[in-house]
């Protein structure tokens, strides 16, 4: 089967696609390498995947649709991931158009292409992000997510039901997948387990939002990924015991449509994920305690049951594990020594 995966040099698709490589599948990955972080780790993420056989990189942004729609004409994708976005909260209060542009015209030129192109099964990002205001924990694709608190959320909200249209329009099977703060190797440098592991071994103070008093659902990349290959391999169907009157956003009774959070079901204390960090790497943090910033929520606990009863999936990855994991990454990646 041919894959193609958007967003391939970014943290998450280049995980998603090199997986699907060892998987072996044939995948066509495409990103557009934009510099909201760095570019040279993208293309080292790139050259990760250079070696197989059965990969094709491409350079194009999803927002070209004629390029885009030659990309599916040459290769006739069977299912699409789709990872490319325009990621990061505090970045959408300052540039919203890019938002606007990735996530919302870039994701139409998807969902058409797909459509065009007799794609069996689109699977998408989207983000814990979209519970916004909701502060019933923990997070559940059954309850509503109609109060965003950033416009990031919103853009992904909005994939989310152009997403539905399509399937229920043109009879193509979509799934939704809600990440959960996700970590590990080859991570994204805007990142906050990024930026604190710089900070640390730089003698320079960390940034630690609401006076640290944050919790968060952090997930390994590696459960992130298994999550989304059980996905794609089994595409969801109209809900046949869909009730219209209690109209549940996590499926659909007139499309083919599905939304999932893939999280830990563990929240963790935003210090104690600095405190085993300050033990990873050896050394104390300079902590520069600040109020909490627009947009972003106080804290996230994915319910993974849906996910784990129709997909059987099950996180495996501990928090202690994974940050020693990304930190051994980090100092080979960088060439440090402690």
């Amino acid at each position: 089967m041919k894959v193609l995966v958007t967003g391939s040099a970014g943290f998450i698709g280049n995980h998603v696609a090199l997986r699907l490589l060892d998987d072996g599948y044939e995948v066509v990955g495409i990103d557009n390498l934009n510099p909201y972080y760095d570019v040279d780790l993208k293309q080292r993420r790139i050259e990760r995947l250079a070696d197989y056989n059965k990969y094709t990189n491409a350079v194009l942004d999803i927002s070209d649709n004629e390029k885009l729609e030659n990309i599916f004409k040459e290769h006739s994708p069977e299912r699409v991931v789709n990872l490319a976005a325009q990621a990061g909260v505090r970045h959408s209060l300052i540039n919203p158009r890019d938002y606007i542009d990735a996530n919302i015209a870039g994701f139409l030129n998807i969902l058409e292409a797909c459509r065009n192109f007799g794609t069996q099964h689109l699977v998408y990002a989207s983000t814990s992000s979209v519970y916004g205001a909701n502060t019933e924990m923990p997070f559940s694709e059954h309850h509503g997510t109609n109060h965003p608190t950033s416009l990031y959320a919103a853009t992904k909200k909005a994939n989310e039901l152009m997403a539905h249209s399509y399937s229920h329009l043109f009879d193509f099977p979509v799934t939704g997948l809600r990440f959960f703060t996700v970590y590990g190797p080859w991570g994204r440098p805007d990142m906050a387990l990024f930026k604190f592991t710089k900070a640390i071994l730089g003698g320079e103070p960390i940034d630690l939002y609401n006076n640290g008093n944050m919790k968060r659902d952090f997930t390994y990349v590696d459960d992130i990924v298994e999550g989304v290959v059980r996905c794609l391999a089994k595409p969801p169907s109209i809900d046949p015991n869909y009730r219209n009157h209690l109209m549940d956003p996590s499926t659909s009774g007139t499309a083919a449509y599905r939304i999932y959070n893939i999280g830990s079901n563990a929240p963790v204390d935003l210090m104690d994920c600095v405190r085993v960090l300050e033990k990873c790497l050896g050394k104390k943090s300079l902590k520069n305690y600040m109020p909490m910033q627009p947009g972003d929520i106080v804290a996230s606990w994915a319910n993974v049951d849906d996910l784990a009863h129709n997909m059987g999936y099950v996180p495996a990855i501990s928090m202690e594990a994974g940050i020693n994991s990304f930190v051994e990454w980090y100092l080979d990646y960088y060439g440090i020594k402690i």
